[in-house]
């Protein structure tokens, strides 16, 4: 029987953090919406870029270094997911691995997070033809089908990405306010993609996580790569080549600087990852500044 997708995401976190790194995620988590309603829960020890006003001085004075305050949310709040599941996630991130596989852990790590307080949990995933949506759940059986769903989906033979049809699908059918965690193939965002942020941002928290390419001129030689967007076979010495690495390498640093720049400007928060291994702490930085933005 194949290993539950939740397992693995789970392994992320428990295996390969600390509980303190684990408390401080949690913490992040639970601070990230506007107005969000906030009980007393515990104290843990101070960490550079804590809120001041958040250090309990008497319990400090107690312990001889800084202990700040802890709250959890006290009503429940709607995580959409929104996972483009074109069939360029089924190709290979930066560390080797699937791209899906990337995404499947970064929406299975802030899945849990909000289930672990009592959120709600949706999806949204699709291609550039078609647009598939799960509805709101608190339970872990529930996430693991959505993690199933986003990996039974993405597939090398599936329709090429565009995440504008799955954003524009929440323009038109969603009307409450949402937590939305964007998960995208590493591509040229459309500059006219601003507009239709901007719009999701009025009434939407948004965070977006853009998992990378591997890289086809860092490859092996003896390997074939294909591009899988026209199942083009890349041919070994052009990939190998210096002159064509340089121009990759430019290629790729234009693309990341015009898509932050779109996202900049809509006012998004958002982070890239290329491996697995790489989401906790992606994650944690990318809560981090959301709560920044959002005090």
């Amino acid at each position: 029987m194949a290993t539950p997708l939740l397992t693995r995401v789970k392994s992320k976190l428990f295996v390969h953090s600390r509980r303190r790194s684990r408390n401080l995620l949690e913490g992040e988590f639970a601070s990230v919406f506007h107005g969000r309603s906030l009980d007393y829960d515990d104290l843990r020890d101070y960490v550079p870029g804590d809120e001041v006003r958040d250090i309990d001085w008497k319990a400090t004075a107690r312990h001889t270094s800084p202990l700040v305050r802890r709250y959890v949310a006290t009503r429940k709040q709607n995580l959409m997911l929104v996972i483009d599941t074109g069939r360029g996630m089924a190709a290979a991130a930066r560390g080797g691995e699937s791209k899906k596989s990337v995404a499947i852990v970064a929406a299975g790590l802030v899945g849990y997070l909000a289930q672990r307080h009592g959120d709600l949990v949706g999806l949204v995933r699709g291609d550039a033809t078609n647009t598939v949506a799960h509805p709101m759940r608190g339970n872990e059986a529930h996430l693991e089908r959505l993690l199933r769903a986003i990996d039974g989906a993405t597939t090398l033979d599936g329709e090429q990405s565009n995440l504008t049809t799955q954003l524009q699908w929440i323009v038109r059918h969603v009307s409450r306010r949402l937590l939305l965690l964007i998960v995208a193939d590493d591509v040229d965002l459309d500059p006219r993609l601003s507009d239709l942020l901007r719009r999701l941002h009025v009434q939407h928290e948004i965070l977006w996580i853009t998992v990378e390419d591997a890289d086809p001129t860092s490859v092996d030689a003896a390997r074939t790569t294909v591009d899988v967007a026209d199942h083009y076979i890349l041919p070994t010495l052009v990939r190998t080549s210096g002159r064509v690495k340089a121009a990759y390498a430019e290629a790729v640093a234009a693309r990341v600087r015009a898509n932050n720049t779109v996202l900049e400007v809509a006012g998004i928060n958002h982070t890239r990852v290329g491996a697995s291994d790489e989401v906790l702490t992606a994650v944690f930085a990318l809560l981090e500044r959301q709560r920044r933005a959002s005090g």
